[in-house]
């Protein structure tokens, strides 16, 4: 049995390690680009160091597959796996924006066991177990129950002609914050039509299924972990009574960009 409070002290640690890098509270960061367009820092690797030591430590039967360290495909033998993005939204923390987080999650047989995420720099330390609910800082969260797709609210900074029927709302850098505030009934719905790596969202996936959200690829298929190709197309979380209207507004876009 994984000591659920440790956990969560490990991870809120992560986050003040990444806090106490942050551009916006006025330290000196050094980042640079992993490839072009894909930008990674200092914090990432100071603070996936930090994780990989103290998540082993507890639990050392668990495998690891994190964005800031080579893939060690032993982990496909293993029933537990951490799955770890050190900072989610580094185009955020770099330019000194809020919108980033530290996001662990425990996967259990290919399925999301437990997630947690610490937001610091926006005071928040997100966190659910399978079966048990969601919580921010103390609160249960409940998803959006939106029935109505035209309306709905989305993150993002920019709608597309097709989408001008639904309402934009503050979008974080980190797509792990943006699924989160499905959660917690700050958006209706988020989409994304791309290739994801499972780290951007298990954890988030979790916190808001357990509030109550419909959590699915572009496609409205499952979401699976600890894969070979730790990849997937789209991520659609929305409110559950807004989720086909969802699948149906973008199956041909998702189609198109997928192949």
């Amino acid at each position: 049995m994984i000591d659920a409070a440790r956990l969560d002290e490990i991870v809120q640690e992560a986050g003040r390690i990444a806090l106490g890098m942050w551009p916006g509270a006025g330290h000196t960061l050094e980042s640079w680009d992993k490839k072009p367009g894909d930008p990674v820092c200092a914090a990432d690797i100071a603070v996936d160091t930090f994780l990989k030591r103290e998540l082993g430590a507890l639990l050392p039967a668990a495998g690891w597959l994190s964005e800031e360290t080579a893939d060690d495909f032993t982990r496909l033998g293993k029933h537990l796996i951490w799955l770890v993005d050190p900072v989610d939204g580094t185009r955020d923390f770099i330019r000194g924006r809020t919108g980033w987080a530290v996001s662990v999650a425990l996967i259990s047989g290919g399925r999301p066991l437990i997630g947690s995420l610490a937001a610091p720099a926006r005071d928040e330390f997100w966190h659910a177990i399978a079966g048990q609910g969601a919580w921010r800082n103390g609160e249960r969260l409940v998803a959006s129950s939106r029935a109505d797709f035209a309306g709905a609210r989305v993150p993002t900074d920019a709608l597309p002609k097709d989408d001008r029927d639904l309402a934009m709302v503050d979008k974080p850098n980190s797509i792990a914050l943006r699924a989160a505030m499905v959660a917690a009934n700050e958006a209706d719905l988020l989409a994304t039509l791309r290739w994801g790596w499972e780290w951007d969202i298990g954890a988030a996936a979790l916190i808001a299924r357990e509030a109550g959200a419909a959590t699915t690829d572009a496609f409205g298929r499952p979401l699976a972990y600890n894969k070979r190709d730790p990849r997937a197309f789209g991520l659609l979380i929305s409110a559950p009574g807004i989720h086909n209207a969802a699948v149906e507004r973008l199956a041909e876009r998702a189609k198109a960009i997928a192949g």
